[in-house]
């Protein structure tokens, strides 16, 4: 009887990926207590010799990217690295050069979508060919080495780590020359910073503030230090110049003297007077900054691969306003799914989807949305949840930030503070805590107003609640719109529930 053949298909590399150990787990380990006797692991200063071997093991180092002629834009920071990402990818891909790829995380609704080539995510057959390439790899790697179960999860690299070789995997074997690598966590011990200088030809580094303070440390200078691990010899680092954060403005200086980058810092004059790109799909004010980053660093790329770039913005000093054509283009038309996303549903609903996970990214989203509306227009609903970090300090920044744009009424005539699961829970579960959906209702009330608030333990029951909502304002000539935003977790599931996912 002929051996039974392996299920290649794209669910079995998704049930392959969920063996792997969760970035939550990786992260609890920097929080978990330390045993008895134990003198202290830097599991930090363990990082990336960790991520050379499983390079290895899957066929690479950082020489053989380099060889096989990888062009990169590394792109750290707190908030905006995602957009910064996106726009970048999306004016090189204006100009023709090749192939252009990009590696951002999270995703939203599937895992292709962190995989991009020349602007759609990776096809499934696509994703499953080089999925099993790689689990392959490492297998045969474990079995060389005489480790039990090769063919298992557990000699594999934990999620993260893995879809980062995938991903330098896939632009390897599809061709692609020009890569934009967004970071996972940080910057200095990210799995992404197996990147050689050689094959690095600008890095940014984003908005800062304070995450994944365990990992990365408690004060934004300590965070700072940590993006800034991107930083390489020869290569043009491109951030926003922060008068009012003098300390942050000197790490990321002494970082960049350390490791032999030059340092290139953008200031906010030059950003205020330039009008901006008109119809823009990643909108808002605080996407000036990132679109102004995403020149800088796409310039240097384009400038470093031979082309010539005419008139004034070839020259140092250029102007903002003096963009070509082809990089506005690619500024308007960049995207990036769960962010600065707009799109009316087959009910008439207006939804504004947008992820954020800090104070300063709550903000934004508050004052994009609160801009997009008028006291006309009837039902204006917030659907929040955040179960990770404090939710009433991240709701208190979204809810302070729309203060500053003029209603005589609250900006939401209604809030649903719901779980992330999609479905109802079904009998025999056991009944789910929401503590963190009583606390968001409790902050919301202590604003004051009379915005009507719900709490919900599913995203079908919200959704449903919603198109509720929505048909009576219909009846009333009103119309609805919803902002959601929060977690990518909730993000991922509400799309998925009203069943939009291509978009």
């Amino acid at each position: 009887m002929p051996p039974r053949q392996r299920d290649t298909s794209y669910p079995s590399a998704l049930a392959h990926l969920t063996l792997l150990q969760s970035n939550r787990a990786v992260t609890a380990l920097f929080t978990a207590p330390v045993p008895a006797g134990d003198t202290g692991t830097d599991l930090n200063a363990l990082a990336l010799p960790e991520m050379l071997a499983w390079l290895a093991r899957a066929g690479y180092d950082p020489a053989s990217l380099a060889a096989a002629g990888l062009r990169c834009v590394h792109v750290a920071g707190t908030k905006g690295k995602g957009s910064v990402g996106a726009l970048v990818a999306s004016v090189l891909g204006r100009y023709g050069s090749g192939r252009v790829g990009l590696y951002t995380s999270p995703h939203v609704v599937g895992v292709r979508e962190r995989i991009v080539v020349d602007g759609r995510a990776v096809g499934e057959e696509v994703f499953a060919r080089y999925f099993f390439e790689v689990w392959d790899r490492l297998s045969e790697a474990a079995r060389e080495r005489g480790e039990g179960e090769p063919e298992g999860p557990g000699t594999k690299p934990f999620y993260f780590r893995f879809l980062t070789i995938l991903a330098l995997h896939v632009f390897v074997r599809e061709g692609v020359r020009d890569v934009v690598v967004e970071c996972g966590i940080g910057g200095e011990y990210d799995a992404t910073n197996v990147l050689p200088a050689e094959v690095v030809s600008a890095a940014v580094v984003t908005q800062l503030g304070i995450d994944h303070v365990a990992m990365l440390g408690d004060t934004v200078e300590k965070i700072a230090w940590n993006k800034a691990g991107i930083f390489k010899k020869g290569v043009k680092a491109f951030t926003r110049r922060l008068d009012h954060q003098e300390g942050v403005m000197k790490v990321l200086r002494e970082r960049a003297a350390e490791k032999g980058a030059t340092l290139v810092e953008i200031g906010d004059e030059e950003v205020e007077r330039w009008e901006g790109v008109k119809g823009a799909k990643l909108e808002g004010p605080f996407q000036k900054y990132n679109m102004a980053l995403a020149v800088a660093a796409a310039r240097e790329h384009l400038i470093k691969g031979g082309f010539k770039l005419e008139g004034e913005f070839g020259r140092e000093g250029y102007a903002l306003s003096s963009i070509p054509e082809k990089f506005e283009t690619g500024l308007r038309e960049a995207s990036l799914r769960g962010r600065c996303e707009i799109f009316k549903d087959e009910d008439g609903i207006e939804w504004f989807i947008d992820g954020a996970h800090t104070e300063d990214s709550l903000a934004g989203v508050g004052q994009w949305f609160a801009g997009k509306t008028t006291d006309d227009d009837g039902v204006r609903i917030l659907v929040f949840n955040q179960q990770e970090r404090d939710p009433a300090m991240l709701l208190a920044a979204l809810l302070s930030a729309t203060e500053h744009v003029a209603h005589t009424v609250p900006v939401f005539t209604h809030a649903i503070f719901t779980r992330n699961e999609e479905q109802e829970p079904i009998e025999g579960e056991p009944t789910r805590d929401l503590t963190v959906q009583i606390t968001a209702k409790d902050t919301l009330q202590s604003f004051g107003g009379d915005t009507e608030a719900y709490i919900q333990n599913a995203v079908q029951l919200s959704v449903e609640q919603i198109r509720s909502l929505a048909v009576q304002a219909r009846k009333n000539g009103k119309s609805c719109k919803v902002l959601v935003t929060g977690s990518f977790h909730l993000i991922g599931a509400v799309v998925k529930t009203i069943d939009h996912v291509e978009y």
